[in-house]
């Protein structure tokens, strides 16, 4: 294994354990204001992946790993707006 890979393994762990310690002390009060974040935040992954899938020349691999970017960060935009207009409904009278 190289050293690149090494270095981008772990701060993707260190990211994953960082972000698990922050959602999880996040109050339920703020969970409708951080999905909304978090849904805008995934609106620019997926217009990136459309970027880097539509790009001129890429190869094979670029485009089957861009096609599953955009479709999984479209599933979690959808998902987020749909858990956020749930969460908003209960506040409703």
């Amino acid at each position: 294994m190289s050293a690149q890979l090494v270095t981008e393994l772990t701060i993707l762990v260190l990211a994953a354990f960082v972000g698990f310690e922050v959602i999880s002390k996040v109050p339920t009060l703020l969970h409708t204001p951080l999905m909304s974040g978090t849904n805008a935040i995934h609106g620019i992954v997926v217009v990136g992946a459309i970027l880097v899938a539509g790009r001129a020349g890429a190869d094979t691999l670029t485009l089957v790993v861009g096609f599953f970017a955009v479709v999984l960060g479209t599933a979690n935009v959808v998902g987020g707006f749909v858990v956020t207009d749930r969460m908003l409904e209960m506040f409703k009278q």
